[in-house]
This record gives structure tokens, sequence and C-alpha cells, in this order.
């Protein structure tokens, strides 16, 4: 009998090792300069300070989840990853049209963030880190999948006001969609992952309101009625949720609106119109596992759009401001070197 439970533990054990191995294995690739583990040794806790604080923060305010995905979309896909939708300016990226709506809480909420990891660690993690893990973790806490990210981005120095026009607005067609994201190396696959961000979060009236009277992209008669009482005209400053079925929650439910045509934006309801997008649509609104696994892929991808590594940037000492020459581009971590595993977090 013990000869045939030692032969079981065994037997669990290597599936175990198999199991994590395949897991590994299956990770997407990334760009020189990151890393699955970069603040392993000096700064183990940051995965789990940062968890914490969103926990804490999304029980009072649930509505800083989406914000602060957005705004880490918003950041990668103007000049790359480099935290500059963080720094001020005037004019600066949050001004912009592209931009309307971006949360201040949310904005603070990355500054709190690296205000608790840089007392803890030191200033070693970089704002732009901070962007992109503060999404992951407000995909995740929100109901979403649960996925290791790539880490050792630097803060940029400047941010591009011309770059934002880049950022698809919500009337673009799948078409013009899906030759922005080619451009940047994305698949259909990837843009219709990445379109499921809209499972939760809210629109202010001025994003969707053409879409109330649309013809050529079908909405649903109560949807539009719904959205024509909330939004009298485009300038009111109310907002509706981009998810009528569950707006606080990151699932599957946003591709079952569009086969409802209930997508607020246009940009989501022409998924379902367009034949190369339809049928991932279709595959993302019954299988909520095929959905959660491509859009991981898709983030992970996303997040390294023109990073900046090494000596190429600096850790910010404030997120809205760059450094001066008199801070430096880095400054070594004041962490001791005993590494604490319990506090060292990877999905």
């Amino acid at each position: 009998m013990m000869a045939t439970n030692t032969s079981f533990c065994i037997l669990l054990v290597l599936s175990s090792l198999l199991f994590a191995s395949s897991q590994a294995l299956e990770r997407p690739p990334i760009v020189n300069g990151l890393s699955w583990n970069y603040y392993f040794k000096n700064c183990p806790r940051l995965e789990r300070i940062v968890r914490s604080h969103l926990q804490n923060l999304f029980k009072q305010d649930n509505g800083q989840a989406p914000a602060l995905l957005r705004i880490f979309f918003h950041d990668c896909f103007v000049q790359g990853c480099d935290g500059s939708i963080l720094l001020d300016g005037s004019p600066n990226e949050k001004d912009q049209p592209a931009n309307i709506g971006i949360r201040p809480e949310a904005l603070q909420t990355i500054e709190d963030l690296r205000s608790l990891v840089h007392n803890q660690c030191g200033r070693v993690v970089s704002c732009a880190d901070l962007v992109v893990l503060a999404a992951r973790e407000a995909v995740s806490l929100s109901g979403g999948p649960k996925f290791a990210v790539p880490l050792g981005r630097k803060d940029g120095l400047t941010f591009s006001i011309n770059g934002t026009r880049n950022l698809p607005p919500p009337s673009s067609r799948t078409g013009k969609l899906l030759e922005t994201f080619a451009a940047r190396n994305f698949s259909a696959t990837d843009v219709v992952a990445l379109s499921g961000a809209h499972t939760f979060g809210r629109a202010h009236c001025s994003t969707f309101f053409s879409r109330i009277n649309q013809t050529d992209t079908p909405i649903d008669p109560s949807l539009a009625k719904n959205l024509s009482n909330t939004c009298p005209s485009a300038q009111s400053p109310n907002t509706a949720v981009l998810d009528v079925r569950t707006p606080n929650v990151f699932d599957n439910k946003y591709y079952v609106n569009l086969a409802n045509r209930q997508g607020l934006f246009t940009s989501d309801q022409d998924l379902f119109s367009d034949s190369r997008t339809k049928g991932i649509v279709n595959s993302f609104a019954s299988n909520e596992k095929v959905f959660f696994d491509s859009f991981a892929d898709a983030v992970v991808k996303l997040s390294q759009l023109d990073v900046l590594t090494g000596k190429q940037g600096q850790v910010r000492a404030k997120c809205s401001v760059a450094n001066t020459r008199k801070e430096g581009l880095v400054v070594t971590s004041v962490v001791e070197e005993a590494v604490d595993l319990r506090g060292h977090m990877s999905y």
C-alpha cells in the first residue's frame, strides 16, 4: 500500500512539473531587456503591493478598473509603453480628444502605487511598468484572466501630441481597425480580443451619440431608445455602460452583446458585421476561456510596443514629471538583497 501511495505522489509531482513546463512554453515571446521576473531580487513584493492596493481601491471605486486598463492601451499605442500619458505639460497627451474621459483618479492611482512601491523598494520600478501591472490587476480582480506580464520597461522623457491621433476612435470601422493594428503586427484575433476590454466601464455621450440612429451598423431598438434618453445630445455630460449585461465584470458578455446588436460603439458592433471578424466574435461569445487566452496574449504583445529598456530611459521619481539631470536616470535600490519568496507573485 505504501509503495502505491509513493508511486502516486511521484506521478503527481511529475504531472505538476510537466504542466508548469508546458505553461512556460506557451508564454508569448518577449523583447530583449524585459523579463518575467525582472524585479525578483530588488523588489520581490512588487506585485503583492500593487494587487493589495487595487483590491482595496476597487471595493470603493470599481470604475477605476476599466479606467486603468484604458490608460494602459492609450499609453502603449501612442509611442510605446513608456508612461508618456502620465506626463504633465501644456498641452499633454491627456488633454487630447482621443483621451477624453481619462479619469484623473486613475492617473492618481498610478502615482499612489509608485509612492508605495518606491517607499518599499527604492526607485527601481518604472511608472511604465506600474501602468502595465495596474492594467493586468484591473482585469484579473474584475473576474478576468490571471496571467504574467514581462517587466523591465523604463520611463520615457517625452510625450507625443501627434501620436494620440493614431488611437482608433470609437467610430472606426473594422477595416480601419484591422489596418491600423496590422501595421503594428497585430492579427484580426488580437484586434477582436483587445476590443473585449469594452466588457466593463462607461463611455461619455459624445463618443457614441452618432451610433444611436445608425442604420448601416445595426442597433437593438431598446438599446437605441435607452441611449437616446440618456444622451439627448452629443454634448450631454451623461455616460452609458459599455456592456449592458455585466457592466462591472470582465467576462465574454461583450461578444454576446454584439451578437444581439447591443455594442455601444460603432467600432464594437461592426466587428460582428464584418466577415473577417464575425467568426472570432462568435467563438469568444461561446467560449470564455478562448477569449481570456487570446486577450492575455494580445495584452502581453501590446505591452511590449516600442518599449525602452536598459539605459534607454529612466525611472521617474514622480510619474507626471520626467527626472531632472540632477536626479539622474536610475537610482540604485536600497532594498536588502534577501529575497522574500512569499512576496514574489507570478501567474
